[in-house]
């Protein structure tokens, strides 16, 4: 769903009321009333929308903040979001169930969990603390807080009047502070990058009952032509292309073994060692649920002797880090040019970052990491490198690289400078792509993006690095990082660094000169959900959509520096 709300009184169905085919219907044919809509959504006796949710940026209540929320969906996706809540529901926001041991049963949005209990916020509003020692059972559910039939209750009209209100809840230009590097316009290229199907084939796994899709693509050292693809339940499928077409074959099967309920979670990314053409060492970031919680880790494997296959001796786990709740697991590691592991965690939620993780030095969470999985120190089974920013302090750990981070989902290297790009999704107002430097703090929940979110947990002498690009809610509302192109030194687009968005699935190229923005335009768009970006020895670039397919980004026809003049934005992505 795109919000949770509560119906409190439902007026009396009509005998006959529509099909859900028919508010869908007349409400995207059919002009609605902004006016009517808002007297609506706050009419207690009707819908009581206005229980549940704010439209101001506040996000207190048990669904999430509507401001903007025209923005970040288009007329189609707001319609079904009411018409059926529970198809899909947004990261942060499904319904927690909570039995105690005294036989009595709690559901809402979980707004805080300690290791002293949890705090459930009911469709009512109203909040619930239930002790961690009285609690026999936690679990999600896959029904929204917002009941089914919530139209029912309306006319045709009447409902087409609260979508058009919905769908004119856009952010004014004034909401945002302005500066540079959150331009209001990102123009379009005259000429887009065409996205071009690199396999004849959708990967997907079969007779699904929930749609889950692909997380990572990534090209085998030394094999030009072989490719490993990750899918969230935890398939890695090898990809050969060949003189004919491509073959596919299961690399590796850890479905059963990976964690996956809901939202972005799964197998995520795999990255390989240095010398892997040496010791064929990879390691892969996934989940599990040990003890009781959703736990990601990093494990270290092998590739058999002959580089078909994975080599079957059991894996070496590397790091773990228990996360609070199942959301905002971050999405990616890559070696860096140091040789060493770097890895990123989101803060893991709720919403808010209620428990000031990102900002927590004595937690991994929210944070960049660096580790070197070649030696051991004490009990860890891996060591420090010597100039880790936080190595020595008392009131850090010592693996943090760099922190302030939300749900950063994909960084990269550029493989000429050196510069490690991140992306960061962001939460309720903007989307951002940064610059990483050793011991930076990027800010949130201070910050999001260069626009202040909360003092609760801004400490003296702190300073916060802002981001190079930020992009507001009509562009996306999902950020993916990417690479820096450095395939053809002739080509407009050789240092930029291309991402995209996941939602509207628009593809960035982005340019920067000592951390400002230079330059950002759309250069081109994807088919899928932009969940990905892979890169080959050559410099090319790929982009992963969730849905199953893998694309090759074509710039021969494109140029950077030419843009289409005078272009009006359709927002309806």
């Amino acid at each position: 769903m795109l919000w949770s709300t509560e119906l409190s009184t439902v007026a009396q169905a009509p005998a006959r009321t529509p099909s859900l085919d028919a508010y869908r219907k007349y409400a995207l044919t059919h002009e609605g009333d902004v006016a009517r809509g808002a007297r609506l959504f706050a009419d207690e006796q009707k819908l009581a929308c206005s229980k549940c949710h704010s439209v101001d940026g506040h996000a207190g209540k048990a669904g999430p903040d509507l401001f903007a929320v025209g923005d970040k969906f288009g007329r189609r996706d707001l319609v079904d979001a009411v018409l059926m809540p529970s198809a899909t529901i947004s990261p942060g926001y499904g319904t927690v169930i909570v039995a105690t041991k005294a036989g009595d049963e709690f559901q809402g949005i979980l707004k805080q969990a300690t290791d002293a209990g949890v705090q459930l916020m009911g469709a009512d509003g109203k909040l619930v603390s239930i002790a961690r020692a009285n609690i026999r059972e936690q679990r999600g559910s896959t029904v929204s807080l917002m009941p089914e039939g919530l139209q029912a209750g309306l006319s045709l009209q009447e409902f087409t009047d609260l979508t058009e209100y919905l769908a004119r809840l856009q952010q004014p230009e004034s909401t945002l502070v302005s500066n540079h590097g959150m331009p209001g316009v990102i123009p379009q290229l005259a000429k887009p990058v065409v996205a071009r199907a690199f396999f004849s084939q959708e990967l997907k796994l079969p007779r699904e009952k929930v749609q889950t899709g692909l997380t990572s693509f990534h090209q085998v050292p030394g094999f030009s032509n072989v490719f490993l693809v990750l899918h969230q339940k935890g398939m890695i499928w090898k990809m050969e292309k060949t003189a004919t077409g491509e073959e596919k074959s299961v690399f590796a099967d850890l479905i059963g073994e990976v964690f996956y309920e809901r939202g972005p979670n799964g197998l995520l990314d795999v990255a390989f060692h240095p010398k892997f053409r040496e010791n064929r060492k990879y390691y892969l970031k996934y989940q599990v649920f040990e003890e009781g919680k959703v736990t990601s880790i990093i494990v270290e494997k092998t590739f058999a002797a002959d580089f078909k296959g994975n080599s079957g001796q059991p894996p070496r786990r590397v790091l773990k880090i228990v996360s609070v709740a199942e959301d905002h697991s971050g999405g990616c590691l890559q070696f860096g040019p140091d040789g060493y592991l770097y890895i990123v965690m989101g803060d893991t939620g709720p919403h808010n970052d209620p428990n000031g993780h990102a900002q927590n030095l004595q937690l991994l969470l929210g944070k960049l990491m660096r580790i070197d999985v070649d030696h051991t120190e004490g009990d860890l089974a891996y060591a420090i490198p010597a100039d880790n920013p936080f190595r020595g302090r008392a009131d850090a750990r010592p693996e943090i690289w760099a922190y302030g981070f939300r749900n950063p989902w994909r960084f990269c290297f550029d493989p000429v400078t050196g510069d490690l790009w991140l992306a960061d999704v962001g939460q309720d107002r903007v989307e951002e792509v940064d610059i990483v430097h050793r011991g930076e703090n990027y800010g949130w929940n201070v910050y999001e993006g260069f626009e202040p979110f909360s003092n609760q947990y801004r400490k003296e002498g702190r300073n916060f690095t802002p981001p190079v690009f930020a992009y507001k809610r009509k562009y996306g509302v999902s950020i993916t990082g990417g690479y820096v192109y450095r395939g053809d030194k002739r080509s407009s687009f050789y240092g930029v660094y291309v991402c995209g968005d996941y939602s509207s699935k628009r593809i960035f190229g982005v340019t920067q000169e000592n951390g400002t923005l230079k330059a950002v335009r759309q250069i081109g768009s994807l088919p899928q959900g932009l969940v990905s970006f892979g890169t080959d020895e050559a410099g090319h670039i790929y982009v992963v959509g969730y849905e199953g397919m893998i694309y090759q980004l074509d710039f021969t026809e494109a140029r950077f520096d030419e843009i289409k003049p005078d272009v009006v934005e359709n927002n309806s992505h």
